[in-house]
């Protein structure tokens, strides 16, 4: 299984750009390209629009990203019946992060609290129409106290009735075979697939993995830290490095392969020439 993930332009240049963009990923025959949008619900609007034309002009199953922070249920529950007036049939249910110009937002009685009650609600309103996913931390969310906590926490998505998982970005394989095994301990059987990040740009990538809580292996600095001022090196390298951690992903049994785009069809065209058989 191989997917990509998109987020919406901010400008209609950029959003004629992604269009061309993706073609040329539906080129490379995904299982399923999904669609991000902004924190608090902002540009929602051009995601389903993203996702509907992916659907509609290229045939390629799409999913549109729901989140719930700001929203109170009936908010939620018209969103879905839009999603599915579009023919959308795939979401990936997310708690989200509250926007920057209201940081401190916290739930009300009229408001979910997980994205497990997201993922409750969905199957209690629209029964088993939405085929559902939900995000996955190996190396633990931000807020839970461990590790252990954490993989119980995404087992309530799981029980609460998600289809499967796609994991936020990581360098270290060991960290996701790990999370793989801490869920089957506990009764965890759906797919678990990893999110992969190539590596086009060593500050960007520091910066991003700030923001995000993902760490980076002192492996990953020693390659592209001496090299972090040329670009085509950090391209050569960042490929070289992804074909390997995916070679390894997939040797092992992961499921499949979910990739950042970051809305270029380029380096994950050459790196799918490389890994697939």
């Amino acid at each position: 299984m191989i997917s990509f993930e998109l987020f919406p332009p901010k400008t209609p240049e950029g959003y004629e750009k992604l269009l061309a963009t993706i073609a040329q990923l539906c080129a490379l025959k995904p299982d399923f390209i999904s669609c991000t949008y902004g924190a608090g619900g902002g540009s929602r609007d051009k995601t389903l629009d993203i996702v509907e034309h992916i659907q509609k002009k290229h045939g390629v199953a799409a999913v549109a990203h729901l989140t719930c922070v700001l929203h109170a249920k009936d908010e939620i529950k018209t969103i879905l019946e839009d999603i599915k007036r579009r023919g959308i049939s795939r979401v990936l249910a997310l708690r989200g992060d509250p926007p920057k110009e209201n940081p401190d937002w916290k739930p009300g009685p009229d408001n979910f609290r997980y994205s497990s009650d997201l993922v409750t609600f969905i199957r209690a309103h629209f029964g088993k129409y939405f085929e559902i996913g939900v995000a996955g931390f190996p190396e633990g969310h931000a807020l839970a106290p461990n590790r252990d906590a954490d993989a119980r926490y995404l087992k309530i998505k799981i029980d609460a009735g998600a289809d499967y998982v796609i994991t936020q970005l990581f360098f270290n394989n060991a960290d996701y075979f790990d999370y793989v095994k801490r869920l089957k301990e506990i009764g965890v059987d759906k797919p678990v697939i990893p999110g992969i990040l190539p590596i086009t740009d060593y500050q960007a990538l520091m910066r991003f993995c700030g923001s995000c809580g993902a760490s980076i292996p002192d492996e990953v600095h020693q390659i592209f830290r001496p090299i972090a001022g040329d670009a085509e090196k950090t391209m050569a390298a960042g490929i070289e490095f992804c074909v390997k951690q995916c070679r390894q992903l997939l040797g092992q049994g992961a499921p499949g392969l979910h990739f950042y785009a970051l809305n270029k069809a380029h380096p994950v065209d050459v790196i799918l020439k490389e890994i697939r058989p």
